[in-house]
């Protein structure tokens, strides 16, 4: 299934049958949003397989196992999350009242905003369109979907089976290019979420400012991993090759760099070894390890590798069964990179892809001063059993989110919030974070009727002053 443009004209119908949907239904039930979770619940189960086949015809080769743990499983976890907690989600609260108010009453409702638009990346074609809308449609929102123009087989599929399973103005999905995309970002949506990268993210979040568009940005960046000194090493080299290697390194939150003790270096690259050894005995015709996603990423990377040996860099390529690569695969073998400074591209772009720098550190101090410098990145990973050290860098760093003795896993709690801080985005989603992402938390003030504010109005009289010293007191 081939990518259909859209006609800009058709986008902004879409948006406005959208709109006039929800105008006419702005507080669907629990059992309306139940029913849309229910049918989004069944369209990934039933086309799972589909939609894994057009993944990887998209990627060269994208490992179906990978699909199904990473997208088809997050999004049916997301989804089944959302119709167990949606009742209590939906419940208004009740909030406190100042003494100086009582008997009256506060409360806080979540009311849905109306049209969510989401932009999602290719790297992780279907649960980045498909899990925002999850947290969408689960507050009540009707919802456009506009998928990278990059993986264009998984998008027309998407964009057909979710014409089967949901009306236009309930759940739609957009294809097209670049000019498709100007144009969705400059729809008045109530509400976009963008996945991407940072350069774009700037542009999206100006494009949303027009039409004062609030945003929610997840831009990923250099997401550290850091080795402590009570670390058990071979353990943490295997949870670097798994973080590092799935989806060939092109994951948001994956380990950029690794931070290690000084003359630990040597046995961390040993360690590193083995682990993508048992993970990957062969990488050529593994069905396992996935390729990278098109051109242009793959001759990115490979610069990568040639600016930072042309500057210095030791590189050391780690391929088990010793094989030749085949060009029309886009597969890349990993690549540890060492000596790396920061003059080097490796370390000053996003990597996405199977190449890790190792750099040593002499003190938890100069760890903490380091990434006090640098942009705070999505995720944070420390390995080791130190918990002062531990707590050292949960509170001396600041990071979207962090992972103990593991990576990438913080990511599939749909209990928990997603999300980036500075560079690597604002907002969140996920769960009841996601409910609240795409609600209005209204605050609603219920007026007694013996209030005793009405001895505080005009004409005031002798009572004011001792009431308002009284109220001076106790509020």
């Amino acid at each position: 299934m081939m990518n259909v443009a859209f006609d800009p004209s058709e986008l902004n119908r879409i948006f406005q049958s959208q709109r006039a949907a929800f105008q006419a239904d702005m507080a669907p039930d629990v059992g309306k949003r139940t029913d849309r979770l229910d049918r989004l619940l069944k369209m990934v189960s039933r086309h799972a397989g589909d939609m894994a086949k057009a993944i990887s015809a998209d990627f060269s080769h994208r490992s179906r196992h990978e699909t199904e743990l990473t997208e088809v499983l997050a999004v049916i976890s997301a989804i089944r999350h959302a119709k167990k907690n949606l009742g209590h989600w939906m419940k208004a609260r009740r909030l406190p009242t100042a003494r100086a108010f009582r008997p009256a009453k506060n409360q806080l409702i979540r009311q849905p905003l109306g049209v969510v638009g989401v932009i999602a990346p290719w790297n992780y074609p279907l649960q980045l369109s498909l899990s925002p809308a999850v947290g969408a449609l689960a507050a009540g929102n009707r919802v456009m979907i506009k998928p990278s123009d990059m993986t264009p087989r998984f998008a027309g599929l998407l964009r057909e089976i979710v014409d089967r399973h949901f009306a236009e103005d309930e759940l739609a999905v957009v294809t097209g290019g670049v000019d498709l995309a100007k144009a969705f970002v400059d729809l008045p949506f109530d509400h976009l979420l963008f996945t991407g990268s940072a350069e774009i993210g700037r542009e999206v979040a100006q494009a949303a400012a027009r039409n004062l568009t609030p945003v929610t940005l997840e831009l990923g960046g250099k997401s550290p991993a850091i080795i402590d000194v009570s670390a058990d090493l071979a353990a943490a080299a295997r949870k670097l090759a798994y973080g590092k290697l799935l989806n060939a390194g092109q994951t948001c939150v994956a380990p950029d760099y690794v931070l290690v003790p000084r003359g630990y270096e040597d046995r961390l690259v040993a360690a590193l070894r083995r682990a993508v050894g048992r993970l990957y005995p062969r990488m050529v015709d593994n069905p396992d390890y996935t390729s990278i996603a098109n051109d242009r990423h793959l001759e990115r990377l490979r610069s990568l590798l040639d600016d930072a040996e042309a500057k210095g860099a030791a590189l050391t390529e780690i391929n088990p069964g010793h094989e030749t690569l085949d060009p029309m695969q886009r597969k890349m073998f990993p690549t540890l990179v060492l000596d790396a400074t920061g003059e080097m591209r490796v370390m000053q772009e996003e990597i996405f892809g199977p190449i890790l720098p190792i750099l040593p550190y002499d003190s938890l101090d100069e760890v903490i001063d380091s990434l006090a410098r640098c942009d705070r990145p999505l995720a944070l990973y420390w390995f080791g059993s130190d918990q002062t050290n531990r707590d050292r860098i949960l509170h001396g760093t600041v990071s979207g989110g962090v992972a103990i003795n593991d990576c990438i896993w913080q990511v599939g709690q749909e209990a928990a919030p997603f999300g980036g801080v500075g560079a690597s985005g604002h907002g969140a989603y996920h769960g009841e974070t996601g409910f609240c992402t795409f609600s209005k938390e209204k605050p609603v003030f219920y007026q007694s009727r013996w209030s005793g504010l009405r001895l505080l109005t005009p004409p005031y009289g002798p009572l004011f002053s001792p009431i308002t010293a009284l109220l001076r007191r106790i509020i």
